[in-house]
């Protein structure tokens, strides 16, 4: 089994930061695409960033500029650094991993964390 963990959400007044954490333990032999992703009420989910292994980027319109997506391989780990946050990112925030848990796994799995809530208001 894999797990991932998030952390880091809380409540932010609008221009503030935070920073989410997401550590991914368990069965893992590889990683390979890792990504933030987020609920706001009433609104379907929407990708806001992801990371490949080798450090490539890829962010929502909505985003970029303010948010900043890496991770620690060595740690099997995910953050996303928020910064000037508006009333409008407030959301679930859920990291999500493809991991391989084994060598000869027949495919990755995509596995999703429990998600973390992040709340911008005055």
């Amino acid at each position: 089994q894999v797990q991932l963990v998030e952390s880091g959400g809380g409540l932010v007044q609008p221009g503030g930061s935070l920073r989410l954490s997401c550590a991914a333990s368990g069965s893992i032999f590889n990683i390979d695409a890792m990504g933030w992703y987020r609920r706001a009420p009433g609104k379907e989910r929407e990708l806001v960033a992801t990371i490949s292994p080798g450090g490539r980027t890829d962010y929502a319109d909505s985003v970029k500029g303010r948010f900043t997506i890496s991770r620690d391989n060595a740690k099997n780990t995910v953050y996303l650094q928020m910064n000037s946050l508006k009333p409008e990112d407030t959301a679930v925030y859920y990291c999500n991993a493809e991991v391989l848990p084994y060598r000869y796994s027949p495919r990755y799995l995509e596995v999703w964390g429990q998600g973390t809530l992040v709340t911008v208001s005055s």
